[in-house]
């Protein structure tokens, strides 16, 4: 296989949550690229960056109600975005085990817009941030709602903890009370986005526990979006050769016996998961995706 097909098929063996990291990794390196190139040509880079940052302000919001999703893939630093997904990458792992990667999607997205709109209101709510308008970036509010579900959830868990087990309802209560506290010094906003995100998860185990899934209206409103830019199918004619009857049947029998084995794959793939693949397997389903 050449470069491009070897890298097509390395990022095709990712689960969902891992694009997700690599997007945001790709996210907080290309701004960079961008702000090299914008101080070459004298420009602020505030006004690239304005356009998908998070702004306190409402009336904003109603100019650029994409930043609500958009501030997440951004990050102020190296170590902002590496504790983020590394604790992403962690909570995944534990999420992805139990449910499925719509479901993942789902928290994940309803946390950074819960913590979007606890930011916002907290600027309306509160004396304290009167008189200043911050704008947030960070995927904080997402990690939270997936690391505090996952705590909700399975709070016997034990994960590893550097020397010692912990139980994964004190690691979900810590790192909430972590936010509690530094809210007085500092990226006070942010902290209590980390707070909403953190609710939304916890609520979210409380409904399905009940049999709810909150999640589906937003799936489902998430469909209807993608199928306005879904591109539609290129129609194929079909020429029907009567003078080869015996070659079109044998063609036909091995696009059959090809389908069923795609078939086949999938239906482990849904059962055990793609890891459950053999290597053989794998590279038949990354060969029938490029026909």
């Amino acid at each position: 296989m050449t470069f491009t097909d070897q890298l097509r098929y390395r990022l095709q063996q990712l689960n969902g949550a891992e694009k997700l990291i690599l997007i945001n990794v790709a996210c907080f390196v290309l701004p960079l690229l961008v702000k090299t190139l914008l101080f070459l040509f004298n420009i602020p880079s505030g006004m690239f960056l304005g356009w998908f940052e998070l702004s306190s302000s409402w009336g904003d919001l109603l100019f650029k109600p994409w930043t609500l999703v958009t501030y997440s893939f951004l990050h102020s630093g190296f170590f902002h975005l590496f504790w983020n997904m590394y604790l992403l990458f962690f909570a995944s792992r534990l999420f992805l085990n139990l449910f499925q990667i719509k479901t993942f999607f789902n928290v994940y997205f309803l946390g950074v817009l819960i913590g979007g709109f606890t930011f916002m209101a907290s600027y309306v709510l509160f004396p304290a941030f009167q008189n200043s308008s911050p704008m947030m970036i960070g995927a904080s509010a997402g990690v939270m709602a997936v690391l505090i579900f996952m705590a909700t959830y399975s709070p016997d868990l034990e994960v590893r903890l550097i020397l010692f087990n912990v139980k994964l309802r004190y690691l979900g209560l810590a790192f909430v009370l972590l936010d509690v506290i530094q809210i007085p010094y500092g990226n006070a906003g942010g902290h209590l986005a980390h707070i909403g995100g953190a609710a939304l998860g916890f609520f979210y185990v409380q409904r399905l526990n009940k049999g709810t899934d909150i999640g589906v209206p937003f799936e489902r409103f998430v469909d209807s979006i993608l199928k306005i830019f879904k591109k539609k199918s290129s129609l194929k004619t079909v020429y029907r050769n009567t003078s080869n009857k015996k070659a079109q049947d044998s063609s036909t029998q091995k696009d059959s016996n090809f389908q069923k084995r795609i078939d086949e794959i999938l239906d482990k793939i849904s059962a055990s998961g793609y890891e459950s693949l053999t290597k053989e397997e794998k590279e038949f389903l990354f060969r029938a995706g490029k026909k």
